[in-house]
């Protein structure tokens, strides 16, 4: 459960930044990476943000587990583009039934992709290491953001938990009673499992519904006030930006 939380998001250098110059900042910082036509910026990203995770001494465990999909994902991008597409021939396996091929020109660009990839998420990682969840909501309000996707976004937040907590509930029970000691028992089981979630999250929402129209809710959800802005945090802002600006252009 704690990978899912702000367990880790203690006291460290970037706490007290403002979250909206760092998400203005992580912003910059995404457009730049996925602007970029090579291997060495977004290299240089992934470095600084694993750095910058060991210096907030994020849990290994969670930092693992934050990027195996993205991996995941990108590790699958560098296959199919080894073996679907290019022109210029890196090896190949002569089977009974097909040809196995693989490009070099496509697992560059496979690889460009998987880099692109995880350094974005390296740079969302890191935004979420250092800011509460409220923070970046509100920074995301002051930012314009339409007000009906932040208020989707945190009631999606919330009960991520209620529904992850059924579900270990109903998977332990499940688990009790043998009912993933076979394949076919297993997938029954899971079927069940997802079923009795999608029940729970519509119960869920018309008891918020409800309780939240007796509350008084006319559509606007109050936030966390804005401070004023610190001009060292601007400055440093500033000079960050255009560092990495530089860097981009070499």
């Amino acid at each position: 459960m704690e990978f899912f939380t702000e367990h880790f998001s203690k006291r460290h250098f970037l706490s007290g930044v403002d979250a909206r110059i760092k998400i203005v900042a992580a912003a910059f910082t995404l457009l730049l990476v996925l602007s970029y036509k090579g291997f060495v910026f977004p290299l240089f990203i992934i470095l600084g943000c694993s750095v910058l995770c060991i210096k907030m001494r994020v849990p290994f465990k969670a930092f693992i587990v934050r990027y195996s999909e993205p991996v995941f994902i990108a590790s699958i991008l560098v296959l199919l583009k080894l073996f679907f597409s290019g022109t210029d021939t890196l090896f190949s396996f002569n089977m009974k039934i097909f040809t196995l091929i693989g490009y070099r020109d496509g697992l560059l660009d496979g690889l460009m992709l998987a880099v692109r990839i995880i350094a974005a998420v390296s740079v969302i990682i890191v935004l979420g290491f250092s800011t509460p969840f409220t923070g970046i909501m509100a920074g995301l309000s002051w930012l314009k953001v339409p007000k009906t996707l932040i208020e989707i976004t945190i009631f999606a937040y919330r009960y991520i938990f209620v529904l992850l907590e059924d579900a270990m509930v109903i998977y332990n029970a499940q688990k009790n009673r043998l009912g993933y000691s076979s394949i076919r028992r297993g997938i029954s089981s899971f079927s069940t499992l997802a079923g009795s979630l999608i029940l729970k999250a519509f119960e869920h929402s018309q008891k918020t519904t409800t309780a939240m129209l007796q509350r008084g809710y006319d559509g606007n959800i109050p936030l966390v006030r804005q401070k004023p802005f610190k001009s060292s945090e601007i400055i440093i802002s500033i000079l960050f930006m255009i560092t990495l600006g530089a860097i981009w252009r070499i």
